[in-house]
This record gives structure tokens, C-alpha cells and sequence, in this order.
């Protein structure tokens, strides 16, 4: 049962890696331009970052190994559509429902775990199994991918998710296709009150953010009379939303939550990690294989990828023994340098050993701050909101990824140098801000 768990977690993070080194087959093959290639991407984390915020709340309402199934089921059928698309928009549609099934699962998953392992000791191991295949599934994403794209053409990366959720859901059921017996613990779904899901909100939430990824799409491709309309229909619609959630009695958005100086920091360092993550794997195929094909494209990443696998025990252990700060500012200082050692590279068009020291440097970046950073919003959550900081700091990294797309590859028009200059100054804004909200705590 653990296993198809894992596995399916591994599925959903391998796909917002996956597909990265095969941008340049993909928009040979659908004829579509850096804009559409964005939209590829985004079209998936768009739906999963909006929905996070409320897929707990649906996890205990209809149950987490009902809707993890369903998920995993859904998943493995969009992608199998995705990999038929005849058309880019074809391709965004089922992409945006991937996300969806997605947004199901994860939250789900942890759920089942909780139930699964109610002894406190089994189930940190248990949680500890299900978070590395995170790590390995961003390591794998890149090589598989270029694999994949060399064997078959870019469809081939979305082909291989129906086995994988095929095994899972053979895995997650028993013989006799029922689902196995779990143990109810307090404080999961089946025990105490579950909070009520205010649907309009959380739907005009993804409409904003959809909007909103529009809008900075099309004003990166210069487009400016969509630029104007996409801005003011997210101006209106997120207008509407702020109005809901004022009335809303199960806002989307815990006020509580969000007044905290610490969390809010938080969740920017949470933002703009995945801004510079997602939008370096973007942008960097798009150059690499203008001389590498695709799987030593994927291979030019291990640098990067690596350090995902190897360094989050050390920083579990470094944040056991002085606290989640020092490994945040680490990480994000380590992330403004090698954005800066990558620009540096691509504005000199220096050797590739340049590019695999500003990836190390980066990978272990997001390694130090990532796992960090989940200890240090839990811990700075007021009582009784650990859950909600979790599945906001989950949507928030989630939205940092899509805005890091959309802007580093707008700025790719003007030299890919720029948008690692971009992600450096994100990244270095971050930590000042981190680090002037540390200082603040420990003055208080």
C-alpha cells in the first residue's frame, strides 16, 4: 500500500519535470511558439496550485482512498489522451485536468499514510519513504524524459504514466478490488468536524490565477491588446473573489494564518524557489539542445537533480539540531549565486563545466531551502492551522512556478542570460526578506 502510494506521488512530480526536455519536439511538432510551450506547462500547475488550497478539505469530505484512487485513475487517463493531442490547446486542456487529478492525490496520499501507520514512530518513516520519491522523481524527470523523446517523440513522456497509475492502482487495492482496512486515527478524515469547501471561492481562486499566467504570457510575447484584457479580467475576477472570501464562512485563503509575518515570509521563500526552479527548466532546454539531443540534455542536469536525492537528510538533520533558518538563508544565498554563475555563463557563452557549477549550486539551493522551509511555516503557524500552512505553502510554490514560466520565458527574447539575472534578484529579494524577518523574531 505504501509503495502505490509513493509511486503515485512520484507519477505527479514527474511530470512537472518530465516534459521540460521536450519543449523544443513538442513545439516542432504542434507548431507553436515560446507562448505555447508556456502554456503547456502551465496549464498543468495552474489547476494543481489553485485547488491544493482546498484539496484537503475535499479528501475528508469524500474520503482519501476514494478520491486518491480517482485520482490516479483520472491522471492516467488524461495523460493518455495528452499523448494523442492533435493540437497545443487540446494538449493545455488535458493538462489543466492532469492537474486537477493531481491536486486530488497528494493530499489524499498523506492522508492514507496517517491512517495506514497511526504509531507515531512508523509513520515518520512511512512520511519519510513517501517525501524522498520526491527528490527522485525530480532527478529522474529530466533523463527519463530525454530518454523517452529520443526513443518516441515528446508523446512518449506522457504514454508512460499509464502504466505507472496502472501499477499503482493495482497496488493500492487488494485482490479482491476492494480497498484494504485502515485504522481511523484522530484528526483524520472519518473523525472530527471536516471543513466545509466554498466551491464559487475556490473555483474564481483558479480563474484568477489563470488570468492572471495569461496576462503575463501574453505581455512576455508582446502582445499587448491581449495583455490589456487578460489584466483587467483578472483585475474583476479577483475583485470577486476578495468579495466571497470577506462573506465566506470556509474561506479559501486562513486569515489567521496569513497575518503571521514569519508565514507570510515563508511562503515568499516557498515562491520564489520554485520561480527559479521551474522557470531555469524551462528556459535552459530550450538552449541546450540547440546542440545536445535530447536525453544528454537531460543528462546536463544531473548537477542540478543530484543534490535533490542526497543533501535532504543532511538538512534534516541540520534543522534538528539549530532550527530551519540557518538551512533557508544557506539555500538561498546558494540560489542567487548560481543564477548569477549561470547568467554569467550564458551572457559569456562559457564552457558547459560553468553551467554544471551554477546548477550544483542551485540544486543544493533548493535542497537546503525546500525541506527547511516546510518546518519553519508549521512552526511558525499559529495552533490549529499546521494543516492549512502546509496546503497553502504547497499552492504558493505552485503559483511561484508558473509566474517563474511565464516571466523567465518572456525575458528569453531578450537573451536567456536575462532570465537567470531574473531568478538571481527574485531569489536574493527572498532572502532579505527572510533574513530581516528572522531578525525581527529574535528582537521580539
Amino acid at each position: 500500500m505504501l509503495a502505490g502510494i509513493s509511486l503515485g506521488y512520484f507519477m505527479v512530480l514527474l511530470d512537472m519535470t518530465v516534459l521540460s526536455v521536450a519543449e523544443p519536439d513538442l513545439a516542432a511538432s504542434l507548431h507553436t511558439s515560446v507562448a505555447g510551450l508556456q502554456w503547456a506547462t502551465s496549464g498543468y500547475t495552474v489547476t494543481f496550485a489553485a485547488l491544493l488550497l482546498s484539496a484537503g478539505a475535499v479528501s475528508d469530505h469524500y474520503g482519501d482512498s476514494r478520491l486518491f484512487r480517482a485520482g490516479i485513475a483520472v491522471f492516467a487517463a488524461a495523460s493518455l489522451l495528452s499523448a494523442l493531442a492533435p493540437t497545443l490547446w487540446v494538449l493545455v486542456l488535458l493538462r489543466a485536468v492532469m492537474g486537477v487529478a493531481a491536486a486530488a492525490c497528494v493530499p489524499a496520499s498523506m492522508s492514507l499514510i496517517a491512517r495506514l501507520y497511526p504509531e507515531p514512530a512508523a509513520r515518520a518513516r512511512a512520511i519519510a519513504t513517501w517525501a524522498a520519491t520526491s527528490g527522485a522523481a525530480v532527478a529522474a524527470g529530466p533523463i527519463a524524459g530525454g530518454a523517452l523523446v529520443n526513443a518516441a517523440g515528446w508523446r512518449a513522456v506522457f504514454l508512460v504514466n499509464v502504466p505507472i497509475g496502472l501499477l499503482v492502482l493495482a497496488l493500492v487495492v487488494n485482490r479482491s478490488g476492494k480497498h484494504r482496512s485502515t485504522v481511523i486515527i484522530p484528526g483524520t478524515s472519518g473523525d472530527g468536524p471536516v471543513r466545509r469547501i466554498d466551491w464559487p471561492a475556490q473555483l474564481l481562486a483558479a480563474v484568477v490565477l489563470a488570468l492572471a499566467t495569461d496576462t503575463l504570457i501574453a505581455a512576455g510575447a508582446r502582445h499587448w491588446l491581449h495583455t490589456g484584457v487578460a489584466a483587467a479580467a483578472t483585475a474583476v475576477a479577483l475583485a470577486a473573489f476578495l468579495w466571497l472570501e470577506r462573506r465566506s464562512t470556509a474561506p479559501v485563503l486562513n486569515r489567521q494564518l496569513l497575518r503571521v509575518g514569519r508565514v507570510r515570509a515563508a511562503l515568499l521563500v516557498g515562491a520564489a524557489v520554485n520561480f527559479a526552479l521551474s522557470g531555469a527548466l524551462f528556459v535552459l532546454p530550450l538552449l541546450l539542445q540547440r546542440h545536445l539531443d535530447p536525453f544528454r540534455t537531460g543528462l546536463a542536469f544531473l548537477p542540478l537533480t543530484v543534490p535533490f536525492v542526497a543533501n535532504p537528510p543532511v538538512t534534516g538533520r541540520i534543522v534538528a539540531r539549530v532550527g530551519p533558518y540557518g538551512p533557508i538563508v544557506a539555500g538561498l544565498a546558494l540560489m542567487t549565486g548560481g543564477g548569477a554563475v549561470l547568467a554569467t555563463a550564458l551572457f559569456a557563452r562559457a564552457p558547459y563545466p560553468w553551467l554544471a557549477l551554477g546548477l550544483l549550486m542551485t540544486g543544493f539551493g533548493v535542497s537546503f531551502a525546500l525541506p527547511a522551509l516546510t518546518s519553519a511555516i508549521v512552526t511558525a503557524a499559529p495552533q490549529g492551522t499546521t494543516g492549512a500552512a502546509a496546503g497553502v505553502l504547497n499552492a504558493v510554490r505552485q503559483s511561484g512556478a508558473i509566474v517563474g514560466v511565464a516571466v523567465m520565458g518572456a525575458a528569453v527574447a531578450s537573451g536567456a542570460g536575462w532570465s537567470l539575472v531574473i531568478a538571481a534578484a527574485v531569489c536574493a529579494l527572498a532572502l532579505a526578506v527572510f533574513a530581516l524577518a528572522g531578525r525581527v523574531r529574535r528582537a521580539a
